[in-house]
């Protein structure tokens, strides 16, 4: 088994992280988080579609009034998201209906 600590693994951390990559995958993990932060109701309307370099994670609803209730929840969201996830945090969300 390799290690994971190793010159190899320490170089390729460096360039991720000089690249912007490393950021890029953290923000990354608030999508994958996103189901465990919003709960089982919301994350079975809800599709976490993208984020971008900014910090906008774009949601896909699938109606035009979850749409509106998760809007007027986006501050306390991105909190959530930002407490599971301090190392890229995300600055807004941004919803889409979805079909």
């Amino acid at each position: 088994m390799a290690d994971k600590s190793g010159p190899l693994a320490g170089a390729l951390r460096s360039f991720l992280k000089q690249r912007g990559f490393a950021r890029r995958m953290e923000q990354v993990a608030a999508m994958e988080a996103w189901p465990d932060v919003v709960g089982g109701a919301v994350a079975a309307a809800t599709r976490p579609l993208a984020i971008s370099a900014d910090g906008t994670m774009v949601v896909g609803v699938k109606s035009s009034a979850w749409m509106n209730e998760l809007s007027m929840m986006e501050r306390e969201l991105v909190a959530a998201l930002n407490r599971s996830n301090p190392a890229a945090p995300i600055q807004r969300i941004r919803w889409q209906l979805i079909p």
